[in-house]
């Protein structure tokens, strides 16, 4: 059974441990396609706080095709821009609202998404460094509408974004580094922050949660959750590299499952919320463990598998240990993935939060 539209919900989550209610609602009236034959997008909504949503994108339900099939958000991979551009606009259509893009660099810098926002593309704001617009002939941007043809493209350099629109969803790309969602309730600031090894050194979080407090929200008030990411068992590094990170982050050094001294980023992320002062972390687990057991039967995600040239659908559920793992669940990229299996390229996921 195709489960390509269907979405798992979820109730208001509780702190980290605590998986609430993880039942699935099986609605076999959600179309995979809309009536113009595009494909909707395959999306895990998860209920972070009264108000707050946070939206994780999967492989499945975009418009690219080969080693990025088929929901790649990602501008800078080398996919044909017309797909990336479709999949964003038809996220933002089917989120309800205008993305808020940045280029990720690894860094410890967040940025107040409000000051520098403003509608460059289809889908909302791009400062990506992607120039997916630009780069389009006439003819195609003709076929994204005027927006389009209007956009300029240009590039903010940052790793956390803060918001208080209730209009817009703020978003990190991802295949592999963690990202983080936030959110004060109360004042409606909502916070996303890419947490890759080295922007977790470089205090990405606590510059995001200072950004936020900065404008109005309370440490104690803010709630987050981490997203998927490769885990500490696969998440494989030098030895120089796992003791520094142990060092600034005690008790994340690991041995993974290849043999080798590997890091937990998942863990140093707890670690840097705690020192920024937040301490309600829900965990996103219950409703991705959900959403993947609905998806084992998924046309389109079997024919990913495949296309993966490793091991079938089945075989990789059955060896998944950490469904929030990038390496071992299929539903996400992976560039660790990628590596293994000899394959030059990869899509992105966007992992975005927002005001419901």
């Amino acid at each position: 059974m195709t489960a390509e539209g269907i979405t798992i919900e979820d109730s208001t989550g509780g702190p980290e441990g605590d998986h609430g209610d993880a039942e699935i609602l099986d609605d076999s009236t959600v179309p995979s396609h809309h009536q113009d034959g595009t494909p909707v997008p395959v999306t895990i909504p998860i209920d972070l706080a009264p108000g707050i949503k946070v939206v994780y994108t999967t492989r499945l339900g975009g418009g690219s095709h080969g080693d990025f099939a088929s929901l790649n958000l990602g501008g800078k991979g080398g996919d044909d821009l017309l797909n990336v551009v479709a999949n964003r606009m038809a996220l933002a259509q089917e989120i309800g609202r205008d993305l808020s893009l940045v280029s990720q660099v690894h860094s410890g810098k967040a940025i107040d998404a409000d000051e520098v926002w403003e509608r460059n593309a289809p889908y909302g704001f791009d400062a990506s460094g992607s120039s997916l617009l630009t780069q389009l002939e006439g003819g195609l941007q003709e076929n994204l509408g005027d927006a389009a043809q209007q956009a300029e493209a240009y590039t903010i350099a940052a790793d956390g974004q803060v918001s208080a629109s209730s209009h817009v969803a703020v978003g990190v790309f991802a295949a592999d580094c963690l990202p983080v969602l936030m959110a004060d309730p109360e004042t409606g600031l909502i916070a996303a922050a890419h947490c890759g090894r080295m922007g977790l050194l470089r205090g990405i979080i606590g510059e995001t949660v200072d950004l936020m407090v900065a404008r109005g929200a309370d440490r104690r008030r803010i709630v987050a959750t981490c997203g998927p990411c490769i885990c500490a068992d696969c998440y494989e590094v030098g030895e120089a590299i796992a003791a520094d990170f142990d060092e600034h982050f005690p008790g994340t050094r690991t041995v993974t499952r290849f043999g080798g001294p590997g890091v937990d980023i998942a863990g140093a992320a707890v670690q840097s919320l705690q020192s920024a002062g937040v301490t309600q972390i829900v965990s996103s687990q219950p409703r991705v463990d959900a959403a993947t057991q609905y998806l084992n039967g998924d046309e389109e995600l079997r024919s990913l598998c495949e296309s993966d040239g490793g091991e079938a659908l089945d075989v990789r559920l059955q060896h998944m240990r950490h469904s929030l793992c990038t390496l071992e669940n299929p539903l996400w990229y992976s560039h660790r993935a990628s590596s293994l299996h000899n394959r030059p390229q990869e899509g992105r996921m966007l992992a975005l939060i927002m005001r419901s």
